[in-house]
């Protein structure tokens, strides 16, 4: 993430990310479930596998379902963002997989320019970075990083919050089936709406993706606004 995008994920943000999270998302479990078995089925074969997790921080779900999933991959966790990286510091530990992952407070630009992973994942992090420059330029910097045909499972918001206005009023029906009051629901609402620019469409997603050298993408996961793509790096 840039530095402004990562910024909002403050102490406080971080420690309420994990429950906000599963209520913004319907079937937060199950995409990283689902996310972690495309994964494997894509780098099927070889055992041992190197895997870069761009925006770790959090519950570090992507990694502990997939290290579940396979263990003998390991992992590069890599987020800017303090509070967020030490709370997925934290669900590793407790998951007992510490040692096959390592934690780097950086941007992906800050890892060396080598492709030294045989796959990536990135899950909610696209739509919180504002311009489109810096989307282009985060999947070209993970493309660099990545083994010609390696994989990248992306996951995130896509179309414009106000293109769908059904969709959104479930949306907000979600925090208001969870306990919200109507007047935290549009603070909330208002705080996704001012904070993140998802891609304007699926289309957008797959014109980024190309640009930075990826396959056309393969979208296995969708819940309102939100898709999860499987894509490879173009030999």
């Amino acid at each position: 993430m840039t530095s402004l995008s990562h910024a909002k994920f403050d102490p406080t943000r971080a420690r309420e990310y994990a429950e906000q999270a599963r209520i913004g998302l319907a079937g937060y479990d199950a995409c990283h479930e689902l996310s972690a078995c495309v994964l494997s089925a894509a780098l099927a074969g070889a055992k041992e596998r190197r895997v870069l997790v761009v925006g770790a921080g959090g519950t570090a779900g992507e990694i502990t379902t997939t290290a579940r999933l396979e263990p003998s991959w390991t992992f590069v966790a890599v987020d800017p963002s303090e509070p967020m990286l030490t709370l997925a510091q934290a669900a590793v530990e407790e998951a007992g997989i510490g040692e096959r992952v390592s934690f780097v407070r950086d941007a992906v630009s800050a890892l060396p320019p080598e492709p030294a992973f045989d796959a990536a994942l990135m899950i909610g992090v696209l739509h919180h970075i504002p311009e489109e420059s810096d989307k282009a330029r985060l999947l070209e910097d993970i493309a660099r990083r990545l083994r010609p045909g390696g994989s990248l499972v992306l996951a995130g918001n896509y179309r414009a919050y106000d293109s769908e206005p059904l969709l959104l009023a479930a949306w907000a029906n979600r925090w208001r089936l969870h306990g919200a009051s109507d007047e935290d629901v549009q603070a909330k609402l208002a705080r996704i709406m001012a904070g993140a620019v998802p891609p304007e469409s699926e289309e957008a997603v797959a014109a980024l993706l190309a640009a930075a050298g990826f396959s056309v993408p393969e979208r296995f996961f969708s819940s309102l606004f939100w898709g999860a793509w499987h894509t490879q790096r173009e030999t």
